[in-house]
This record gives structure tokens, C-alpha cells and sequence, in this order.
């Protein structure tokens, strides 16, 4: 039985990541999870320089999953080269790096910074806010995508996968935007952006009023999303968005994703990623399926 999927060369042992911002580097996790077992980590975003975060309160549950407004605080590249990869280098697993910034400058430090570091993809986070262009998410453009993507590609030596965020009109012309650019890899759906009220306090339940929604709430409108995507390009795509179980990760595949990323679930389960690893390779086997390639895009 077959359970190996191929992204842009990269060839991961199953389909099962973590969402970059919510298993950090895996070091929080390694207590609960066999890293070994998972198809990739994926890191927290990680920029130029260290990045404080937004002020707190910075997370409120809801129905169905929850909303954070951390801001992307991160240590920054230095001390992720230094501390993160070399606790990574020990586990067979594959290297994601998650990649922010605030100019087109930003991300293209970050990554020529790690184009000698031995990691094996790059995510790009396009759902940052663009500060030359008033603050607008260089995800919610076409033009600003591909301008992004474009950029990245020319500076990178490591395939790239550009993070869509969900957040726009028309996600598949996003989509073409950064495969127009150059994008190895297409992954979606980044947070929804929500609001909660705490109606004792009479005031935001976050401190920055908005924040990105995630959890089980999201998975319908990421599953629509990835089947969008995975038919308007030929790149590979990793879906994500409200996975809790191996029966979502294989309506996301069955979607069109080649790979999933579980992010919110780990919160409240941390071991839910192998759980979703050993559940696929049962359904594999009860459905007599002997490659997963069978089944990515099964459901036109």
C-alpha cells in the first residue's frame, strides 16, 4: 500500500502536515507525536526580523473552532536557522519553512537567507498585510500575488508553495495568479477572517477586533475552495481548513489536494495527526485502494 505523495519533486512519506502557527517547529509536540510519522512539518511563520505579535487578548473560542489575531510573533530568521532546523534535521520528516513579511523586500531576505539551509519547501504566507500598499493582504490582489510569487521564485532554491488566503472574490483566479508567477506548489485555505463580541465585557473579544476564524466551522467553504483551485491549475495542491479526522483529510483529497495540513485540531489533540495518518492507511485498506494517488481529484 502506497500512502507516499510527490510535491514538486518532494516526495513526503503520507499526505499528513501541520498548518504552520499551530505546532510551532514540533518541539511543544514531540512528547505527543512521532514526527518521524508525519509527511512534513510545517513551521510558524517565520520573518526577517522578530515580530512582537498584536497585544492581547489575542484568541476567543467559537462555535466550531476559534479566532486568533497573533500577529505572526516570531523570533525571526536567525534564531529559527540556529534553534529550529537542527531540532527538525533529527526526524525523518520533511522541512516546510512558513515565510512572512511586510514588503516584498522582507520575504525575499527570508528566503535567500534560507537558500542555503537544508530545508525542502518554502511556504509563502500571502495573507500578511502590505505595508507599501496600505496595508492590504498581498493575498487579496491578483496582480499583488503574482508580483509576490514572482519575486520568491527568483530568489528561491527550494520549491515554493504559495498560501492562499480565502478572503477574496474569485479563489481561483488567485490561484492562477501565483502559477502565473511561478508557484511549485498551491496550499489553502489560510484563516477566514471573524469577529466575536463578549457581550459582558461589551467589547472585542480579541484586541484587535478582527481576527482569522479556524476549526471545524471553516471545513465546508475549504473544501469548495480546494476543489475550485486543484481544477483551474496543474500544480499540486495541499488543502487545509477544519481537518479533525482522517475522513475529512480524504474529502480534501478527493477534492483535488495531493497533501493536507491539520492545524487547529492539534489544540485540543495533539496526537489527532497520527490518528489522521493511521485512519487513511485503514480506509486504504478496507477500500482496497493500494496507491493514495487513487484517490486525490477522485470526485469530479
Amino acid at each position: 500500500m502506497n500512502m507516499k505523495v510527490n510535491l514538486a519533486g518532494v516526495v513526503l512519506n503520507n499526505p499528513v502536515m501541520t498548518a504552520s502557527g499551530t505546532f510551532g517547529s514540533g518541539m511543544e509536540y514531540a512528547g505527543f507525536v512521532d514526527l518521524n510519522r508525519l509527511g512534513a512539518v510545517v513551521t510558524k511563520g517565520v520573518a526577517n526580523v522578530p515580530w512582537p505579535g498584536n497585544p492581547t487578548p489575542r484568541i476567543a473560542e467559537t462555535y466550531g473552532g476559534m479566532i486568533n489575531a497573533i500577529g505572526l510573533q516570531n523570533p525571526g530568521i536567525e534564531l529559527f536557522i540556529k534553534r529550529d532546523i537542527p531540532f527538525l534535521k533529527q526526524y525523518d520528516t520533511k522541512i516546510i519553512v512558513n515565510v512572512c513579511g511586510r514588503s516584498k523586500e522582507d520575504y525575499v531576505e527570508v528566503v535567500e537567507r534560507l537558500a542555503s539551509e537544508p530545508v525542502d519547501m518554502l511556504e509563502i504566507n500571502i495573507s500578511c498585510p502590505n505595508v507599501k500598499e496600505g496595508g492590504i493582504a498581498f493575498g487579496q490582489k491578483a496582480d499583488a500575488a503574482f508580483e509576490i510569487t514572482k519575486a520568491v521564485k527568483a530568489a528561491a532554491k527550494q520549491p515554493v508553495i504559495m498560501k492562499l488566503s480565502p478572503n477574496v472574490t474569485d479563489i481561483a483566479e488567485m490561484a492562477r495568479a501565483v502559477e502565473a508567477g511561478g508557484a511549485d506548489v498551491i496550499s489553502l485555505i489560510n484563516t477566514l477572517t471573524g469577529m466575536k463580541i463578549d457581550i459582558n465585557r461589551r467589547t472585542f473579544a480579541v484586541a484587535n477586533k478582527t481576527g482569522g476564524l479556524s476549526g471545524p466551522a471553516i471545513k465546508p467553504v475549504a473544501v469548495r475552495m480546494v476543489y475550485d483551485v486543484a481544477n483551474a491549475v496543474s500544480v499540486p495542491v495541499i488543502g487545509m481548513g477544519g481537518i479533525t479526522c482522517a475522513e475529512d483529510a480524504l474529502e480534501f483529497m478527493m477534492a483535488g489536494a495531493t497533501a493536507v495540513s491539520v492545524g487547529t485540531a492539534n489544540f485540543h489533540n495533539p496526537t489527532v495527526t497520527m490518528e489522521i495518518v493511521d485512519g487513511i492507511a485503514a480506509y486504504m485498506r478496507e477500500n482496497h485502494v493500494n496507491d493514495i494517488k487513487e484517490l486525490i481529484g477522485c470526485v469530479k
